[in-house]
């Protein structure tokens, strides 16, 4: 597969080229040095993947991203340092249309920069061979029968019988949560607890983003508050949020165990809290993700009564995580993004 890496740093082009090359199946075919540069590769190469940073000299990455979503949409990760700033402009990037993003260290000589290694070429090979969607609002033909507004959701009649839900999600999540919390209404009868995975310096200003686009409360997970419902919990990055009972109430927790977690939050560690605290009172939700973080949390939340959704293959960037609950017939309902909504509110209620 083909990769154009585009980065106004010669230390970051060279290192990003080495790392994709030791896979045999990834061939860097140029670097650019800025935006406008890019452009003109990725027009001349048709690359499968692009890699392309933010701060860059003539054209910033944020505005030659809108150029390639709009003129030749393909999987684009973006370079980010990790800043609160970086981490704005990077939410902004998933917005337009880039699938993820890589962590650059900001020092030049950071030997940290090795342990994204893997990470790197495993999201490069896994997007590839992914069916790329633009998103609707950047499809040039797209600003007529295709750009439909997210459909209310529609309260069910009945008794609330759930009021917990557990979501579990990774790469190209942040459109996704988005796109779920934005068609919630105020009166969201339940509470929402979220383990994205994502570095510290990322989920406040995530948290933020998500408060300003919905009606339901947004905030990052502090340790030892009270659970409500109509508010939504952002496992802060570098620790697990759980949830615990203590007496009559139940109050959200941020913990640093199991220290050995392959991921800091761990939807597995989410959602078997929600499964111990509350059992048929959950419902877990697995959405895009490499990997299969949320198998055992979703496997013991089953076990216990809960309810379980998946988003479905079509509309993810990557079906990794989803289609672990589904091939172990985990799933209640496979679901498409833009009806996650309504489907979680449908599942709260008695059927």
């Amino acid at each position: 597969m083909k990769v154009v890496v585009v980065d106004d740093s010669a230390f970051m082009r060279k290192a990003l080229s080495t790392m994709l090359e030791k896979d045999p199946e990834i061939k860097v075919v140029a670097t650019g040095r800025n935006g406008e540069e890019g452009l003109d590769l990725i027009r001349k190469l048709q690359p499968d993947v692009v890699t392309l940073d933010i701060e860059m000299p003539r054209m910033d990455g944020l505005t030659a991203l809108r150029h390639i979503m709009m003129e030749m949409p393909r999987p684009v990760l973006m370079v980010s340092s990790l800043t609160t700033e970086g981490a704005e402009a990077t939410l902004k990037a998933m917005e337009l249309g880039a699938v993820d993003f890589i962590p650059k260290q900001l020092s030049k000589v950071s030997l940290d920069i090795v342990r994204i290694e893997e990470s790197l070429r495993s999201k490069v090979k896994e997007v590839a061979r992914r069916k790329f969607r633009a998103p609707r609002a950047m499809r040039p033909a797209a600003r007529t029968a295709e750009t439909r507004a997210p459909a209310q959701v529609v309260r069910p009649s009945g008794r609330v019988v759930r009021d917990v839900v557990a979501v579990g999600v990774s790469t190209g999540g942040p459109p996704a949560v988005q796109k779920v919390l934005s068609g919630l209404p105020a009166d969201f009868p339940a509470g929402i607890l979220i383990a994205q995975h994502m570095p510290a310096a990322f989920t406040g200003p995530f948290a933020k983003r998500l408060d300003s686009v919905s009606k339901v409360t947004v905030k990052e997970a502090e340790d030892v508050e009270p659970f409500k419902p109509g508010t939504v919990y952002i496992a802060p990055g570098g620790k697990h949020l759980v949830l615990a009972v203590r007496g009559s109430r139940m109050e959200v927790r941020v913990v640093e165990e199991p220290a050995n977690a392959l991921y800091k939050p761990s939807a597995n560690v989410l959602i078997e809290s929600a499964a111990e605290s509350t059992g048929r009172r959950a419902l877990g939700v697995i959405l895009t993700g490499m990997g299969n973080d949320g198998l055992e949390g979703i496997r013991a939340l089953k076990a216990r009564g809960g309810r379980a959704l998946a988003q479905n293959d079509a509309s993810c960037v990557v079906f990794g995580m989803p289609k672990a609950i589904v091939d172990a017939n985990l799933a209640d309902e496979v679901v498409d993004i833009d009806d996650m909504a309504q489907s979680i509110m449908k599942n709260l209620y008695a059927n």
